[in-house]
């Protein structure tokens, strides 16, 4: 029986189902609870979206409950079996970058951070900005401070790049915060989808902890407000350009070094020698670095080289040749020799997160080893800046000056052929990895039959090398919409599926995934290509619970499937939403929708394409029907199906959905109080998955048979 004053901790037990939908354990339970809310209320009731709505559900279920003790005790038997629980959470994440070597004076701003962190907790947060111009040290103040109080922080530092502008799209916080709670400990299966749920669980998980927080490059309040967290011990430094506004936070800007505190920092450098024989030339390089320790790093190694005449400036002065890292860039840039020079500047031509060799080589005609070469030169210059996985990276200020200087040396033509041949090896590249990744899945893409598979250990060894070129292949699916290769965009964004489906990436390809679907209506509308770009961004829509945008997407899928007389996929397309409406607790709909696919399914004839997976679509599918004749509570006709689906994944061997489907039969049992029924179900079940490495499904499993044990509910 459920204490009447519970109101609360059945709204809570709602939102936590909810947040559970990461994986299919979550999914299962959440329609179990919609279900239980149909058969209390004698009606279907729409999913809960938000809090109040979540409330107002509790209320009927509590209004259920009080009437009938038989629905009390099917709510008190959800929420004890619900076994979606979060993991136990562990992990000492240690993210903040090296601080550089040499560190020159700001005791200002070191101080006033010493003093926000040492405040005594009020409630409010910890929070510090530090602004100031690119390349004035901002970031570089952040991890010395950090890297010297490493002892303040026991349970470590989490840092993120929030690095955006006109021409490139910012990480969302979403998937700052799937990044976060996966280096916190939390199981990828237990990152809750929607955004707010993250935010709660981020907030919870640092609540007792000490640790600190660098958010680099913000663009705005907006940006990095819901990644703050209240937490007496959590220490949130952001690091912008300038201070942001309607952010509740200490300011603490960063200015140009000294000139006494420059020369130290050259000589630190350079050494003493390399001072002393540039004693002439200093003033210049002072006055031309203008106080950025980054163009003074850049300086330093050109000390004992003969000055290089720097580029003519209408007014003169490093701010108006664009500020010191832009004079920095041109100084560095006139010593390199061609082919540096020319792989500093076509690397630059679009904003790619990084640079392997490889993608490098590509971009510019050269061999992968050429081209480490080439840019490990470029970074010893300060061109370009390493990243922990051996890529390299521009800096937005340098970036714009190789940009400008090949729309200058190389013309607007040789930039679009630049462009194109890398995004075309993005393309290859991500073919061959989807194709390792996902080999069982039909492919429309030509390239997939010219390159087959590509030599990785396994799937998910090739997981890995798309999720690593993620944000790549994003931008070159960009790329080519911008240059109108639209056939190239839907082939790049088929070639995101593995990635998008098995690496749980819904909103880092989100942008690619909308590309595809624009594409496709300029180029194949009507074609299964276009259908399947919409089935793609459906599915990530689904995954990040924009239900009514999935519902949209995957009504046009089915449209163009229907248009170009493809039956399996149009059926895809309708048992995806039959899935959707389940989500939504719409279960009739649901059972209508999963009708109609297995009807369209019986058109495909014994010689057309598709006819050989027939007999596996219509066990899913007979298993989907008694999923949705559960929620409306006919357990007999559910039974029927299921049973039926059952027979064919024992005859086939599939030991993982034989445990699905017995697992369904286990919980129409226990719907209906009759455990003995249910036990050897479960046990089955559990049986099957040990050998599957499904932890998350034999943890449910595990609270299902405790419903089971004499006593329970």
């Amino acid at each position: 029986m459920v204490d009447p004053l519970s109101l609360s901790a059945v709204t809570a037990f709602l939102g936590a189902a909810g947040a559970g939908m990461a994986n299919e354990a979550g999914k299962r339970a959440w329609e179990t609870v919609g279900g239980l809310v149909a058969r209390a209320v004698g009606r279907e009731v729409p999913a809960p979206a938000g809090a109040a709505e979540r409330e107002a559900v509790a209320g009927l279920l509590m209004a259920a409950a009080l009437r009938d003790p038989d629905q009390a005790r099917a709510l008190a038997a959800v929420m004890s079996r619900n076994g979606t629980g979060r993991a136990t959470v562990h992990g000492v994440p240690r993210l903040l970058p090296a601080s550089a070597r040499f560190f020159t004076d700001r005791k200002g701003p070191l101080a006033l951070l010493d003093r926000e962190a040492a405040r005594k907790p009020d409630g409010l947060p910890k929070v510090a900005v530090l602004h100031g111009p690119e390349g004035i040290g901002t970031s570089s103040l952040a991890f010395h401070w950090g890297g010297r109080e490493v002892g303040r922080f026991p349970d470590g530092s989490l840092y993120a790049d929030l690095r955006g502008g006109p021409a490139v799209n910012a990480p969302t916080t979403a998937t700052v915060l799937r990044h976060f709670l996966l280096q916190l400990g939390v199981p990828a299966e237990h990152v809750p989808p929607a955004v707010e749920d993250r935010i709660d669980l981020f907030r919870t998980v640092l609540a007792g902890r000490s640790l600190l927080v660098v958010l680099d490059h913000a663009q705005s309040a907006a940006q990095v407000r819901p990644l703050i967290t209240a937490a007496p011990g959590v220490f949130t430094v952001i690091v912008a350009r300038r201070p942001l506004t309607g952010l509740d936070a200490v300011t603490i800007p960063v200015g140009p070094l000294s000139d006494k505190d420059a020369k130290r920092l050259l000589t630190e450098l350079a050494g003493k020698s390399a001072m002393t024989a540039a004693r002439a030339a200093l003033p210049s390089v002072l006055e031309r670095c203008a106080g950025s320790p980054f163009a003074l790093r850049a300086a330093a190694p050109q000390l004992a080289d003969p000055p290089v005449p720097p580029p003519p400036v209408a007014g003169g002065g490093a701010a108006s040749a664009g500020g010191p890292v832009r004079v920095a860039a041109e100084q560095a840039y006139r010593r390199l020799g061609p082919e540096a020079a020319r792989i500093y500047r076509l690397g630059s031509l679009r904003p790619w997160p990084s640079l392997s060799a490889a993608a490098a080589a590509a971009t510019a005609d050269v061999s992968e080893a050429e081209a480490g070469r080439l840019m490990a030169e470029l970074a010893d210059l300060q061109l370009l800046e390493s990243t922990a996985d051996g890529r390299y990276r521009y800096r937005p200020a340098v970036r714009s000056h190789a940009e400008e200087t090949a729309a200058r040396e190389d013309g607007l033509a040789g930039c679009a052929a630049t462009v194109a041949r890398t995004v075309d090896w993005y393309l290859r590249f991500a073919v061959q990895a989807d194709y390792a990744a996902l080999k069982e899945r039909w492919h429309l893409g030509p390239l997939y039959g010219e390159l087959g598979p590509g030599g990785y250990e396994g799937e998910g060894a090739a997981i890995a090398a798309l999720a690593g070129e993620l944000g790549n292949l994003v931008e070159a699916a960009l790329a080519a919409e911008e240059f109108g290769h639209y056939d190239i965009v839907c082939q790049t964004v088929e070639a995101l599926w593995a990635v998008q489906l098995k690496a749980g990436c819904h909103d880092a390809v989100l942008p690619a995934l909308r590309a595809g679907v624009r594409a496709a209506g300029r180029h194949c509308a009507g074609t299964r290509m276009a259908g399947r770009m919409h089935t793609q961004l459906a599915l990530a829509l689904l995954e990040s619970q924009r239900y009514e945008e999935a519902e949209s997407e995957l009504l046009a899928a089915a449209d163009d499937e229907a248009r170009a007389g493809h039956a399996r996929g149009r059926a895809t397309a309708i048992e995806t939403l039959g899935l959707l409406r389940l989500r939504q607790w719409r279960f009739q709909p649901a059972l209508e929708c999963f009708e109609e696919a297995d009807r369209l399914l019986g058109e495909i004839g014994p010689a057309d394409e598709g006819a050989a997976d027939l007999p596996r679509a219509r066990a899913l599918l007979r298993r989907h029907r008694g999923r949705a004749l559960r929620g409306l509570g006919r357990f007999d006709a559910a039974g029927q199906r299921l049973g039926t689906a059952l027979e064919f994944f024992r005859e086939t061997g599939e030991r993982y959905n034989t445990a699905r489907v017995l697992t369904d039969l286990a919980e129409i049992h226990l719907d209906r109080f009759d455990h003995v029924a249910a036990l050897p179900l479960i046990d089955e079940a559990t049986a099957l998955l040990s050998r599957e490495n499904a932890t998350i499904h034999v943890n449910y499993l595990a609270a299902l048979r405790v419903r089971c044990l004499p006593g329970q509910p």
